[in-house]
């Protein structure tokens, strides 16, 4: 589910002129980065040992020449309600003195000399082995696994690789060859325009559902087909309709359900025949009309999500957030992180 929802945004939310977000996973170690040049890479407990305990270190660096990059921690309190009092790093065996901990969160930010001997460990370079020690002498042990091919990913991202500041494979190119950081986009929701008396009409009309029927492939809205609809609650999936602006409509309809999650698609039409439906997403489960959001659990657990959410500017629905919360690993209930590959700022 969580690679679904991560997949190339359609035509009708993207502008080809912005950069484009990705994610990439390996063994215990996950990469986001998203339109702005902005990377995180989250790493985790290798959960095929005996029973360990669950951990999170988030590594987040910004696009552009000469940026750090930040740490952040989390300790699994999915299913651990006590959490220790203080925590102490060791890397590769050698003490990194203790980490700036909030202990009713169970979370830390690392220092730079911290930060600088977990790279360098993880990276390879190191035995690859960081653990966190509590006061009550439990240990968290981050994996290393993946960690190399998620760092080279990330200094591919930002055009790092060659120059003296990136993780992997560092050369002697010039610093202020790195790529700038890109503002983030500005979305400006548009208002919408006043409702008909014949938009609800169209909602048991024929032939728009057989115009989104033409348009949508059956993988993506498999309940909207004939032979489907006996599958869901209602004999026929309803539709519901939208004004939009003069002209175009929003056309939503429930298009899936699973165990624990379910998805409506969304299409912008013409307010007349021929309707030539867009499609906007079939993964959305909220809207208010100018707004689209869908959030869906990786897991009936629900210790990893994704989230997305479009906004109609007027002319069609942008993307204007990606995000999932990282792996599934039992960290925190919903998720420990915000990993993003796409952010807009949205203006009414």
């Amino acid at each position: 589910m969580l690679l679904l929802l991560s997949a190339p945004l359609p035509a009708l939310c993207a502008s080809p002129t912005e950069l484009v977000g990705i994610d990439f996973s390996h063994h215990d170690w996950t990469l986001a980065c998203d339109n702005t040049r902005t990377c995180r890479a989250a790493g985790y407990q290798n959960d095929e040992g005996a029973d360990p305990l669950p951990v999170s270190v988030l590594l987040t660096r910004h696009g552009g020449p000469d940026q750090p990059i930040t740490a952040s921690l989390m300790l699994g309190q999915y299913e651990e309600s006590v959490l220790p009092a203080t925590l102490q790093m060791q890397v590769d065996e050698r003490d990194q003195g203790r980490v700036d901990y909030a202990t009713g969160a169970g979370t830390a930010t690392l220092s730079p000399p911290q930060v600088a001997a977990l790279l360098a460990s993880v990276s390879g370079a190191g035995a690859g082995r960081v653990v966190f020690t509590g006061d009550d002498q439990r240990q968290w042990t981050l994996s290393a696994r993946g960690a190399s091919a998620v760092l080279l990913k990330m200094d591919e991202f930002q055009g790092r690789l060659g120059t003296p500041g990136a993780v992997m494979r560092k050369g002697k190119r010039a610093e202020s060859s790195v790529p700038a950081a890109l503002p983030m986009p500005v979305v400006v929701l548009a208002k919408l325009a006043a409702a008909r008396p014949t938009d609800a009409a169209l909602a048991t009309s024929g032939a728009l559902r057989a115009a989104l029927v033409a348009a949508t492939p059956p993988d993506d809205c498999a309940a909207l087909q004939p032979d489907q609809t006996e599958s869901m609650d209602e004999p026929v999936v309803p539709l519901k309709v939208q004004r939009l602006s003069a002209d175009k409509l929003l056309v939503s309809a429930l298009c899936w359900r699973g165990a624990y999650n379910e998805g409506s698609g969304y299409w912008v039409v013409n307010e007349t025949a021929p309707y030539q439906p867009q499609l906007v997403t079939h993964f959305g489960n909220d809207d208010d009309g100018r707004s689209i959001s869908g959030s869906h659990k990786g897991r009936g657990l629900g210790d990893c999500w994704s989230m997305n959410s479009w906004g109609w500017d007027g002319r069609r629905f942008v993307a204007t957030s990606a995000t999932t919360t990282g792996l599934c690993r039992l960290v925190a209930a919903g998720g420990a992180w915000d990993l993003p590959t796409r952010v807009a700022t949205v203006k009414e």
